[in-house]
């Protein structure tokens, strides 16, 4: 049974624990999470947790090691298997469990692994996560002896999926699940859906053999484009090793961004309820924000990260959230949190019913030039106060507007920039907006002197 226990610092993040395995995450790791994470429910009088996992080579050693960990302090477990990380979202609602842990690398390297957690139905993040490592570090936890249970909710959870695809016309469709834990799933919904489907590598596999499955980087999308072309599909689908982003190419071979597709659900979801409140992170293009207004809706810009997207959407009652990375949160007919799955099969729906190609609703949008989210090097350390470096720097300059909700979103007449720290990476990341060329540039130059000020030499891209 685990005693005290030290995480290594570089674990507990923002909204999840994520390290690399046999570096700064072991089963040893895992084990006092469960526990600690099994002391914090507890606490609240719950006793039932589900556990799930992705696909990962690691995975079901941490997997067991978590349910080891949530056994010894008294918590049942519901053990899910392997599934994708909505799946398990899925479960606490379904089997009214009081809490939830993933085992997940999500979309970084093979090397990586790490956990999302939910109390109850809601996220368990920031100052929670933190309590864990004082929690371990003294041993300080509660104690007991749960049971275990094997439930298998991959049918429910399909099923659940499909409930509110709406029909209309047949699709083509191509489904890249790049060997992560999607591939069940998708075989099952591809299976039973309406119209011509194709899918691309559901076996699940977490060396990721054909690509690697982060759906925001273009490169990891064109074996789809190539197949989107050759079927001459109204469209193509990936998904992110654990199935909580989403990444889209219409039948044209461009990629929809993640903001690009709150804009088309925003369409059919505001006509529905007109008024609604729509988040989208601080990434997100100006076109969006301005567009949810122009649909009668009122656009927040927000922190970027499922867990806080989702407390923000608890706390202003908004049917639907997105950010840039492909996390696309519906509360309209759904349960609020990110599924991508969940979201393949509302556009799906949605374009079944329309009169026109994805690649039409895409450009109703106005065009603007913006780089992609680019992500360098800085080391973890250094990455938050290299930001607030920036901000300083800024306070007081005529010409611009600072919004510091998440990083600095800079903007002025040329249009906007922005820096912010990863919560899950080594990173700093960057993106600019304009309307011209030259903005763009001018844009790409300030942020490049703002990064030089400090001593960080800007992506080769700017």
């Amino acid at each position: 049974m685990i005693g005290a226990h030290r995480f290594d610092p570089t674990i507990l993040r923002e909204y999840d624990v994520r390290g690399v395995v046999g570096k700064t995450l072991s089963p040893t790791d895992a084990e006092a999470l469960g526990r600690a994470f099994g002391t914090c429910v507890a606490a609240e009088g719950g006793r039932r947790v589900a556990v799930g996992r992705d696909g990962r080579l690691s995975s079901p050693d941490m997997e067991a090691a978590v349910v080891r960990g949530l056994r010894a302090a008294g918590i049942d477990v519901l053990r899910v298997g392997g599934c994708p990380t909505p799946a398990l979202y899925f479960a606490v609602y379904q089997l009214k469990a009081d809490g939830g842990i993933m085992i997940t690398g999500s979309h970084n390297p093979p090397d990586y692994n790490g956990f999302k957690m939910m109390i109850g139905t809601r996220p368990f993040f920031g100052a929670d996560i933190q309590r864990l490592g004082p929690i371990a570090a003294e041993g300080a936890y509660a104690e007991g002896e749960g049971g275990v249970e094997d439930v298998d909710l991959l049918g429910a959870y399909t099923d659940r999926l499909l409930q509110d695809y709406r029909p209309g016309r047949p699709l083509t469709v191509v489904w890249d699940c790049g060997n992560g834990a999607t591939g069940p799933v998708v075989e099952a919904l591809a299976a039973r859906l309406p119209g011509t489907h194709k899918v691309l590598f559901p076996e699940v596999d977490g060396t990721f053999p054909n690509h690697h499955p982060d759906p925001t980087v273009p490169e990891t999308l064109e074996i789809l484009r190539e197949a989107v072309a050759g079927a001459k599909a109204d469209l193509g689908i990936a998904f992110d090793g654990d199935g909580d982003r989403l990444g889209v190419i219409d039948e044209k071979g461009r990629v929809l961004w993640g903001d690009q597709l709150v804009a088309i659900y925003a369409t059919e979801i505001l006509a529905e309820r007109p008024g609604s409140t729509i988040i989208a992170d601080v990434k997100a293009s100006q076109v969006l924000f301005d567009r949810i207004a122009e649909l009668g809706g009122k656009p927040l810009m927000w922190r970027t990260g499922h867990s806080l997207i989702k407390t923000k959407m608890a706390e202003t009652g908004a049917p639907l959230a997105g950010e840039m990375s492909g996390h696309l949160f519906f509360k309209d007919r759904y349960y609020g949190f990110d599924d991508a799955l969940y979201a393949a099969i509302r556009l799906l729906s949605l374009l079944a019913r329309a009169d026109r190609p994805v690649s039409a609703m895409r450009d109703e949008l106005p065009d603007v030039l913006n780089t992609p989210e680019v992500r360098f090097p800085c080391p973890e350390e250094r990455k938050f106060a290299a930001v607030d470096e920036v901000k300083a720097a800024l306070a007081g300059r005529e010409g611009v507007q600072v919004n510091a909700v998440d990083g600095v979103r800079v903007s002025s007449a040329d249009g906007w920039w922005l820096l912010r720290a990863s919560n899950t990476q080594d990173v700093l990341v960057a993106r600019c907006e304009s309307k011209t060329e030259a903005g763009l540039e001018r844009l790409k130059a300030q942020l490049r002197a703002a990064l030089d000020a400090i001593g960080i030499a800007a992506p080769a891209s700017f």
